[in-house]
């Protein structure tokens, strides 16, 4: 089976652009927890905001962004909320062999081409990707395990950004 896969080229064009009150790594929040009630806005390039249609129904939606500021990776990091070294897909440290992001942010508005948000934790000028509806009963899982992160998580909301993945 793995000699039949090759790596293969992908390529992603960003269909907006997202603005936050970040311009710098340092001290920028870690997840959506740490961000609460900070607002954005998802700037839609014209030619995809059709696709906006309906979107105003939802209190919430995911954004799915590039990384744009990430450069290179290690397979084990020693990540945010840590002092131990862990493998890189056991945890969100941004700097990924594919350095996509994920956030749930509340949905405010849409107004023409823009997306007003709260809960922001990306830097400003990052690029987006994609836009997904938050549905529960699609996204929810049950019986959920954190691993590593069970002792830790509730400092996300605390945690920010010291610079170790710039």
């Amino acid at each position: 089976m793995a000699d039949r896969l090759r790596p293969s080229r992908i390529g992603f064009k960003a269909i907006g652009v997202i603005h936050t009150p970040f311009d710098r790594l340092e001290g920028m929040p870690i997840q959506p927890a740490g961000a609460a009630g900070v607002e954005g806005r998802v700037e839609v390039f014209p030619r995809y905001g059709p696709g906006l249609r309906d979107l105003d129904g939802f209190s919430h939606v995911i954004l799915i962004y590039h990384l744009h500021m990430s450069r290179g990776y290690d397979l084990e990091v020693v990540p945010y909320m840590d002092t131990e070294l862990r493998g890189l897909f056991s945890t969100r440290a941004p700097r990924r062999p594919n350095p996509i992001g994920l956030s749930i942010v509340e949905l405010s508005r849409v107004d023409g081409c823009a997306l007003h948000v709260r809960n922001v934790d990306m830097l400003d000028g990052t690029p987006l990707l994609d836009i997904k509806p938050y549905v529960p009963g699609f996204d929810e899982a049950g019986g959920v395990r954190t691993g590593w992160l069970e002792k830790t998580a509730r400092r996300a909301s605390r945690q920010c950004s010291d610079g170790r993945f710039a």
